[in-house]
């Protein structure tokens, strides 16, 4: 299990996380933060110039996941992670990339009042002996209590809170640890199924509104938005997992099976195996039945219907070549064969078929 401690800088997390671990049995502090000190010495300059924070580069949020996987690895029991994440999509990521793997995660945000953390910040001298970064240094803070304000609406929607204004660590750590004892502080409801150990299979299925407009969701575990869909599971036929996924996703019955429209073989890349990607034709959904969608919502955040050039924005580059295609197979009544998004065996690829 992780406790994962959030909260603005200056709430009290790592002095907490540290009385924290005296109080669990079995419990390990693991810090972040020591991701990102790697980074700094593995990466390139230009690369981490390319953020400004190191949570924005997709390697961090990947190795922050993989590093707790190995530590419950090699120490079971609880790690203790007092760390700051102020975006939903980045919590999201790698508290799904923890449940793929089965591990649990509490969530629980420290959260004095706001005059008490400025208060903190301001006493803070980390740079007295040069007033101009000292002041580059307190701008940088409140523009943290900033966002940190920003994130609340969400952070309040699954973490613990604990106001530790008038609260030493010591006196944090036992709130924490009573809340855990007491189940107060539950597990995070986001979900993911387990990461894949070699090729999948995965079927997906378009449906479109009475504008032509094609229907996308926005999973809780994971950056960016899908088609509703998902693996197809052992023995089961893949039109019959897009029609299963769309009832669990959606609460949609699909009264006949979709038809397909391509068939994209994903190359693998690292840290994913890639495999085999269907994609169906689900038909129209009228305004009455959307009206009516059951999204999960520890899995599915939202639903939109969008155009093609809407879901360029919305979609990783992969999805959205293979809609594209999909999309001109639906008009013409093909089906397309596509290898890395792109058509083969002798399949038009110009003239009138671009994509």
């Amino acid at each position: 299990m992780i406790v994962w401690i959030n909260g603005a800088s200056g709430a009290g997390k790592t002095s907490a996380a540290n009385e924290l671990i005296d109080l669990i049995p079995n419990s390990t502090f693991y810090d972040p933060e020591l991701i990102g000190r790697g980074l700094r010495h593995l990466l390139p300059q230009k690369k981490l110039a390319e953020v400004a924070d190191l949570q924005d580069l997709p390697i961090w949020r990947r190795l922050v996941v993989d590093t707790a996987a190995a530590l419950l690895a090699e120490l079971p029991g609880v790690l203790v992670v007092p760390m700051t994440l102020l975006r939903q999509e980045h919590r999201d990521e790698i508290f799904g990339g923890l449940a793929s793997r089965r591990i649990p995660v509490r969530h629980v945000l420290l959260a004095p009042d706001e005059t008490i953390l400025r208060r903190r910040m301001a006493g803070r001298a980390e740079f007295a002996d040069d007033p101009e970064q000292d002041g580059r240094a307190r701008q940088g803070a409140y523009e943290h209590l900033r966002h940190y304000r920003a994130a609340l609406d969400w952070i309040t929607q699954d973490a613990h809170l604990i106001d530790t204004g008038t609260l030493t660590p010591r006196a944090t750590a036992e709130r924490i640890a009573e809340a855990l004892r007491t189940g107060v502080a539950k597990d995070c409801g986001i979900v993911q199924t387990p990461e894949p150990r070699g090729e999948t299979v995965a079927s997906g299925v378009l449906l479109f509104d009475e504008r032509d407009r094609v229907l996308l969701v926005d999973p809780t575990y994971k950056p960016g938005w899908e088609f509703p869909g998902g693996v197809v599971e052992s023995g089961e036929a893949p039109a019959r997992a897009g029609t299963r996924e769309v009832a669990e996703e959606l609460g949609l019955h699909l009264g006949t099976a979709p038809e397909l429209l391509v068939v994209d073989w994903e190359a693998p890349k690292p840290p994913g195996y890639g495999g085999l990607r269907f994609l169906f034709d689900g038909g129209l959904l009228r305004g009455e039945d959307a009206s009516r969608l059951l999204l999960p919502g520890e899995e599915l955040r939202g639903w939109r219907f969008v155009t093609e050039e809407e879901a360029a924005s919305l979609l990783p580059p992969t999805r959205y070549e293979r809609l594209r295609w999909a999309l001109r197979a639906r008009e013409r009544s093909v089906v397309l064969n596509l290898e890395a998004g792109v058509p083969v065996g002798g399949q038009p690829t110009g003239g009138d078929f671009r994509p």
